[in-house]
């Protein structure tokens, strides 16, 4: 009994917190046991994470999805291209010089022939020479043709043409311009001929004076005024009727 006394008192002792205040009997407060806390624990960390998770997995999702639309955007704008043209055939060969050119007739060759060895004697035109083969009897298309091949340049047949002339009697230099045209030179060749036939049209002057008082008898005034009348300047003229004595 004494013993059952002593635990009894003991038990009592035990039922006041420090303060010597009791407290409640049975089981202990749900706060103050271990494994609670360690589930609240675990519990915070996963939300914890999947906040922290969710905006990068937002963030990757519109990045993938901005890829792809500016994937399809590069697309829609990108030119196509234009396909290769088909390379252009290879030129078929050359034809050979007999076959390609037209072949010579007898008379063609013989009008070509004659045109050379006229030139060789004088001084043609082109239209001058056709006329001159025409007057040996070819018809005018060979004569046309042997002109067309003779080779000539008409200017320096021009200006060999002005030289005979002056070699022959005296011109102004409008006189010869005129007289090459007169023996069927273009205009363009009849100036480059008197241009370069090395006339000096004071002397032309003197001589052309000359051969009219040859001719007739002129006054100082008569002369000059022949003399302007065959083209030569007032200056020109002036000079060869001085020259002449007047």
């Amino acid at each position: 009994m004494q013993k059952l006394g002593e635990n009894m008192r003991q038990l009592k002792k035990e039922e006041l917190n420090s303060e010597g205040t009791p407290i409640a009997m049975g089981k202990k407060p749900l706060l103050k046991r271990w494994w609670v806390w360690v589930l609240i624990v675990v519990v915070a960390s996963g939300i914890y994470g999947a906040s922290q998770e969710s905006p990068k997995s937002q963030k990757t999702e519109e990045s993938v999805m901005a890829a792809g639309a500016e994937q399809e955007k590069t697309a829609q704008n990108k030119t196509p291209e234009t396909p290769a043209a088909p390379a252009a055939p290879a030129a078929a060969p050359a034809a050979s010089g007999a076959n390609a050119a037209a072949k010579e007739t007898l008379s063609q060759k013989n009008a070509k022939a004659a045109a050379k060895n006229y030139l060789k004697v004088t001084a043609f035109s082109h239209d001058g020479l056709v006329e001159q083969l025409e007057f040996e009897q070819f018809s005018a298309e060979d004569a046309a043709y042997g002109a067309d091949q003779c080779g000539a340049d008409w200017n320096e047949q021009a200006v060999k043409s002005a030289k005979q002339y002056l070699n022959t009697t005296a011109f102004s230099y409008q006189g010869l311009v005129e007289q090459l045209e007169f023996s069927k030179f273009t205009h363009e060749q009849a100036v480059y001929g008197a241009d370069r036939c090395g006339a000096d049209w004071n002397e032309q002057a003197v001589k052309s004076a000359k051969q009219y008082l040859n001719v007739s008898s002129f006054s100082r005034d008569s002369l000059i005024d022949q003399l302007e009348f065959s083209g030569f300047t007032a200056e020109q003229a002036a000079y060869g009727a001085a020259q002449n004595g007047f």
